[in-house]
């Protein structure tokens, strides 16, 4: 397991062995309501963290007013101008986001590492494909896995230089291998904590595999402190997915898993929409349990033994079945809800 350096986010400590689900709001910078409405339904969905642009000195007002809106940490994500960063610091933010390296010369960075260090706030060194230093990209020919490598090494000396060592590492691409190969590659140099994602995935369901994809072989390897789910859609799908990754690869559980099988000819009940209602019906329940939907008695109580609670199927029935035990015999048109009823008087 990798020993991380921890780092106070706010009210969060990364590193501390519990990856954390963050999004970015969508809504353009100036809209203060429209961006208080979009946190607020973020917040409620479960997000930990929330990341908002701040690319003017007007928009700096929106940190004032999220801060008063929510109750999870909120990053600041900064491009070029280092007055911005510090204007957002003072604004009373919970972290920067920024690349030392493009908002010039050594006595700008200086100055945002001392206003960061003065108000306790960390920064997020962003390292991405497209912000690859000249130098670095010419060295290596393309953004490879060892030139986004040197490019965060590079970024985080240019911190611990002026003594800065509150320092959160994302080192991102498009291209899920060298994603997962960057990630990797600076987990065995370096004791940060890191946020992982795949940037510029895509819409929703190519956006989802790729990240389950790179976010989910980096979390097997005990890798990674807090994630994004880069989507081209509304965040909240962001949220909900950073969720199903985590408890898909075992490292943190919240809500409920659905199993079920994929049918086949043995199957005499319509499973597929039984399957659809029963995840439907407990998308807001947040009892940590393993809820089985099965085919039939071949794919039931035995395969699925590990669920909580579960059923399968029969000739217009079901067998309901609680850790692989046989409860009892349900008609069809009694599935779901005698199921969603056991659940319910479940601790």
């Amino acid at each position: 397991m990798r020993t991380v350096k921890q780092v106070k986010v706010g009210n969060l400590t990364l590193g501390d062995g519990t990856v954390r689900v963050q999004s970015m709001l969508s809504v353009p910078a100036h809209d203060i309501e429209g961006n208080i409405r979009q946190a607020k339904a973020l917040e409620a969905a479960g997000c930990e963290i929330i990341r908002a642009a701040v690319p003017d000195m007007e928009a700096v007002s929106l940190i004032k007013a999220l801060k008063e809106a929510i109750s999870i940490p909120l990053v600041a994500d900064i491009h070029f101008d280092y007055r911005l960063a510090i204007a957002a610091v003072e604004a009373g933010v919970d972290k920067i986001r920024i690349n030392p390296g493009n908002i010039g010369e050594d006595s700008r960075v200086k100055a945002v590492a001392d206003a960061c260090k003065a108000h306790g706030v960390p920064i997020r060194i962003g390292v991405n494909a497209g912000s690859l230093e000249p130098h670095i990209l010419e060295k290596y020919g393309a953004p490879t896995a060892d030139a986004l490598v040197e490019s965060a090494q590079y970024h985080i000396s240019l911190l611990e230089r002026y003594d800065f060592d509150q320092i959160v590492v994302s080192i991102k691409s498009s291209n899920v291998k060298t994603m997962i190969e960057s990630y990797r590659k600076l987990a065995a140099v370096c004791d940060y904590p890191l946020h992982l994602g795949v940037t510029e995935a895509g819409t929703t369901r190519m956006g989802i595999i790729k990240n389950a994809i790179g976010i989910g072989s980096l979390l097997t390897d005990g890798i990674g402190d807090t994630i994004r789910v880069s989507l081209t859609a509304d965040p909240i799908e962001e949220i909900k997915a950073g969720y199903d990754i985590l408890k898909a690869a075992g490292v943190r559980s919240r809500g409920v898993e659905v199993i079920s099988c994929p049918t086949c000819g043995r199957t005499q009940i319509d499973l597929i929409s039984l399957a659809k209602q029963v995840e439907e019906a407990l998308s807001d329940c947040q009892k940590s349990i393993r809820v089985a939907v099965m085919g039939c008695v071949v794919n039931g109580p035995g395969e699925a033994r590990e669920a909580d609670i579960g059923i399968a199927g029969g000739k217009g029935c079901a067998m309901l079945f609680k850790k692989g035990e046989i409860l009892r015999k349900v008609e069809e048109n009694e599935i779901v809800s005698a199921l969603l009823a056991e659940i319910e008087r479940m601790e």
